[in-house]
């Protein structure tokens, strides 16, 4: 790889999903410098929130790992200047390493521009060289070539050839409606709605994203139904809007499911 000035590959593991109000519990950089030497820059961060469940299966790091780790804002200034003057790669940095990091620097009051930095992201490259759709599993899967691609029938077909050559090849993938559901669309059991964005506090309902993470549904009820009444007006999935509705106009309120009862 040819550069121009220092290349800094980067990648996060954070307390969740969400760029804008996650946090980094640890970034590793691997800084490629025009000569071909290299160094690497690794820290855990004290993220000074709970590090969810879910996340710590995926990543390994507890709330007691990262508990006398020093906090973003403690590490951001060298981070920042680690950064300095350099081009910015990863796996799938583009939509969310840099706008979580863009984030917590923002939250340090440090300004993190992108004006003048080109980006590289490995996964845009393997998506673009190796094909993804229905025609490339059915030859990847079952050796053959899709006839009628997006014809509805064929293509309906060719999907289930896929999913029967997937369930016989893979031996750990469930083969029941209930473990595949579980095993394609994995849910944290603290989310009230399908997405996450509603979450339970106990047995009460809490808005798990933006300015209002945390505060109970029942609370914006009472004190902030205008916040309640965007959601409802916004781009949001069906389920969360119909929980908000119900609270909102009907005064009704989920349940939360005992263990006895599942």
């Amino acid at each position: 790889m040819k550069l121009q000035k220092p290349l800094a590959i980067f990648d996060l593991e954070a307390t969740g999903l969400d760029s804008r109000t996650d946090r980094i519990v640890e970034i590793s950089v691997v800084k490629l410098m025009p000569d071909g030497s290299r160094s690497v820059y690794t820290r855990r961060v004290n993220p000074q929130i709970a590090i969810p469940e879910p996340a710590v299966r995926i990543h390994g790091i507890t709330n007691t790992a990262v508990a006398g780790c020093p906090t973003f804002d403690a590490i951001a200034p060298e981070l920042h200047t680690l950064f300095e003057n350099c081009d910015l790669g990863g796996y799938n940095v583009l939509h969310f390493d840099i706008p979580l990091i863009s984030e917590e620097f923002l939250r340090a009051r440090i300004k993190f521009s992108m004006d003048g930095r080109r980006v590289v992201d490995a996964q845009k490259i393997f998506h673009k060289k190796e094909p993804r759709d229905l025609e490339a599993a059915v030859m990847f899967f079952c050796n053959e070539k899709l006839d009628n691609a997006h014809g509805a029938e064929a293509d309906a077909l060719a999907t289930l050839k896929v999913l029967e050559a997937q369930l016989e090849r893979y031996a750990d993938i469930p083969q029941d409606m209930e473990g595949l559901d579980k095993f394609c669309n994995p849910r944290d059991p603290e989310w009230v709605d399908r997405a996450g964005r509603l979450k339970w506090d106990g047995d009460e309902v809490t808005i798990n994203f933006g300015q209002k993470k945390g505060v109970r549904l029942r609370s914006l009820v009472k004190d902030d139904p205008k916040y309640l009444r965007w959601i409802l007006r916004g781009d949001f999935p069906r389920d969360t809007q119909e929980i908000i509705r119900a609270a909102l106009e009907d005064n009704k309120f989920p349940a939360r499911e005992t263990e006895s009862a599942k």
